[in-house]
């Protein structure tokens, strides 16, 4: 492995960041000036974010830079309120996963969702899930509602097979957020 490389966090546990770089994934830890940096989150590295990393003294990788982040998805932090907490950077789309029973989605979470991508200029689809379990009157509704503020509602089972095909080809080639129940 190089001394120095760039690369895309692929996830984030704790204190340490997958990074992929040439098809491997690399285990590094944030360099501590980069949490300094001013920075109004309470994650300043997250999954999708571009960065640089190197080599320290002890042969561990640590993320020295972060690259001008294109787009994200944000929500409040929920015991600082005056701090955000991203929840994924440079994204071409958001899939939002709901379920109208087993378990119901809240419509409070599916607009506040919606609204935090239209802020951050996200295109969102919403995946229907379960929907051999749902009623056809309630999809009917649920795709009257959202389908005439200009989303497209996709119906998905993984049980029956249903719309699977259709996910993974709305998938291919696109960097995606999905979120939700399911």
């Amino acid at each position: 492995m190089e001394n120095r490389f760039t690369g895309t966090v692929v996830r984030a546990t704790g204190s340490w960041y997958d990074v992929l770089h040439d098809g491997a994934v690399v285990r590094c830890r944030i360099r501590g000036r980069l949490r300094l940096r001013g920075v109004r989150s309470t994650n300043p590295v997250v999954v999708g974010d571009e960065v640089t990393c190197e080599a320290d003294a002890g042969g561990d990788y640590v993320i020295c830079d972060i690259s001008p982040r294109r787009n994200y998805v944000i929500r409040r932090a929920s015991n600082l309120s005056k701090e955000s907490h991203i929840i994924a950077a440079n994204v071409d789309q958001a899939l939002l996963m709901a379920t109208l029973r087993s378990p119901e989605t809240a419509t409070e979470f599916v607009d506040r969702f919606l609204v935090t991508c239209e802020a951050y200029k996200v295109p969102v689809t919403i995946l229907l899930s379960k929907i051999d379990l749902q009623d056809p009157q309630a999809v009917a509704d649920f795709h009257a509602v959202y389908e005439s503020a200009g989303y497209r509602v996709m119906e998905v089972s993984s049980a029956t097979g249903e719309g699977v095909g259709a996910v993974h080809e709305l998938l291919k080639g696109r960097t995606t957020l999905v979120s939700g129940n399911s």
